[in-house]
């Protein structure tokens, strides 16, 4: 989701954001705030950057007894984000997309914060799981990096998370997100200055318990007798690089982009950053105020890392996060068309692995689908103006509808809100996915009400009509593959609109078949449509295709 600087009554169109247009992409961390102004060159297709903007926030400064985000580092990034739309505005930026990571995931007042954000900023943030992270992290990187099909992992040391990803510059073989991050780590473990020997120990030992277990998954999905090459984002392992070629080399790279970095280079820099106190490590020119409180935290996670994978180098990448929500926002708006093309059906992909993960009748949900999707193409006009990207949340809620059966039979459409919420569905943001668990809530059963939390929690009017109306769809397409055998072949609509009557006209997929319990169980359900749309539903069978009209 983004926010238009200049609101329109729908999303701009490819055609419509003129040849170039410019993109901000803002990433809302857990030490820092960062956005990136960029222009886009969809004849190569590329981007250029064009301005950026960071604030030191510190929105991992939470309560300590509620966990909640504070009234003053909300009040920080409020500022911050008011300062980001306004330097994007200036830049001539007409959409800008936004990110929050683990501080917000994980503080209980975090949604109330993102609504401050649009009630007092105007500007839309979603919310986005770590594996997600993850990739569009991964995305940055191939946009900056060319890994000439061999096998790298990635390793983006935040604020409150780290994530390790494995890829050999096409699809991402491993996604992790593990809660090691330097504000965290620094937070809950040093409390003496400089941190004590003991201190020193129990920290390193706890890193590496965390991050055992991603690198194990990354190890499982490298292949046997492969090189593995390290790549390291994020200001922690930047500002490390800086260190390490102020010492070595007197002066730093005009670019960080493939400077190396050695293990032994970064363990003798991390036994001179443990001695010393945060006053002296606050002289360093490489460090400002804020980094130089964490870095010690976070060199340690860089450095348990590399023993783990058997790295004895990690190469800077200084693309990350906010590249990667602009590649992602290129190739959602079909500007990437060879490059990269293999990310453009990541949300395809992932929903078909959900349905193999909780063992779910792909071919009837698939079925479902095309009966749903049917209906929603030839309501649209007429009963809906739903668009395009609406039309894939119907599609995965149908393909996904049943996953609860993983569960249990009973209220399984429950168990499918809850499976979906949380089975960490990638390309999605957190609304969306919200949007595909409601839709599969209300395949069946009750109708939407506000009483239930899943739908009242829903931010906006129009995402509550959304649910009803395509739920209604959606349902409507279940009861008409009952036995799920597939005998409703297809469908035609016809819509008198003086009489607000829709009928619909069933195809069976053989001569033969009466098809009397798919018509029973739509006639059982027809109520969800005549609701969502004020009109009223009636079916027939019609042994031969007739045109819609």
């Amino acid at each position: 989701m983004s926010t238009e600087i200049a609101p329109h009554a729908r999303p701009a169109l490819p055609s419509e954001l003129g040849p170039e247009p410019i993109l901000a992409a803002i990433d809302v961390g857990t030490n820092s705030i960062h956005m990136v102004v960029v222009q886009i060159r969809p004849d190569l297709p590329a981007f250029d950057i064009v301005g950026t903007e960071k604030a030191t926030v510190r929105l991992g400064d939470r309560d300590p007894a509620t966990g909640e985000l504070t009234e003053a580092a909300m009040e920080r990034a409020l500022q911050a984000l008011q300062r980001c739309r306004a330097i994007a505005a200036a830049r001539g930026a007409t959409q800008i997309v936004a990110v929050a990571t683990s501080a917000v995931r994980e503080a209980p007042n975090g949604r109330q914060f993102l609504e401050r954000v649009i009630h007092e900023v105007g500007l839309e943030v979603d919310l986005i799981s770590g594996p997600e992270e993850a990739r569009r992290i991964y995305l940055g990187v191939l946009s900056g990096m060319d890994f000439q099909q061999r096998h790298h992992a990635i390793i983006d040391i935040g604020g409150g998370s780290t994530e390790l990803i494995l890829g050999a510059g096409q699809e991402p073989l491993c996604l992790t997100s593990t809660k090691v991050g330097a504000v965290r780590l620094t937070q809950e473990f040093i409390h003496t200055d400089p941190i004590s020997p003991s201190e020193y120990t129990v920290l390193q030992a706890y890193v590496r318990g965390m991050v055992e277990r991603a690198v194990d998954e990354v190890k499982a999905a490298l292949p046997p007798n492969t090189p593995l090459r390290l790549i390291g984002t994020s200001g922690t392992i930047q500002a490390l690089a800086a260190l390490h070629a102020h010492q070595s080399q007197g002066s730093l790279p005009t670019t960080f982009n493939g400077y190396s970095l050695a293990l032994g280079d970064l363990q003798q820099l991390v036994q001179q950053l443990r001695r010393m106190p945060f006053a002296e490590r606050q002289t360093l020119p490489e460090l400002s105020e804020r980094r130089a409180e964490i870095i010690v935290a976070g060199a340690i996670v860089l450095q348990e890392t590399m023993q783990l994978l058997g790295c004895d180098r990690v190469t800077i990448c200084e693309r990350a996060l906010r590249e990667g929500l602009i590649v992602d926002w290129m190739l959602s708006h079909g500007l990437i068309e060879d490059k990269l093309r293999y990310q453009g059906s990541v949300r395809q992909r992932s929903v078909y692995n959900q349905a193999r993960k909780f063992r779910v009748d792909v071919s009837h949900g698939e079925q479902v689908a095309q009966l749903a999707l049917s209906l929603f193409d030839q309501l649209r006009g007429q009963l809906h103006q739903w668009g395009e990207s609406e039309r894939e949340l119907l599609w995965a809620a149908a393909i996904l509808h049943n996953c609860g059966h993983h569960i249990d039979h009973s209220s399984h459409h429950k168990h499918s809100y809850y499976l979906i919420r949380h089975g960490g569905l990638l390309g999605y943001n957190e609304t969306e996915i919200e949007l595909i668990a409601n839709l599969a809530r209300y395949h069946r059963k009750s109708l939407p009400k506000k009483k239930h939390e899943n739908f009242r929690t829903l931010p906006t009017k129009e995402q509550r009509r959304l649910v009803e109306q395509l739920s209604a769809i959606l349902r409507a397409a279940v009861a008409l593959d009952r036995r799920q055998v597939g005998a409703i072949a297809s469908l035609h609509c016809r819509y008198l609109a003086p009489q607000r009557q829709l009928l619909l006209q069933l195809h069976p997929a053989r001569t033969s078949e009466d098809c009397a319990l798919e018509l029973w169980s739509f006639d059982y359900n027809r109520h969800a449509l005549e609701a969502a749309f004020a009109i009223n539903v009636a079916a027939e069978l019609v042994p031969q295709p007739l045109s819609a009209v």
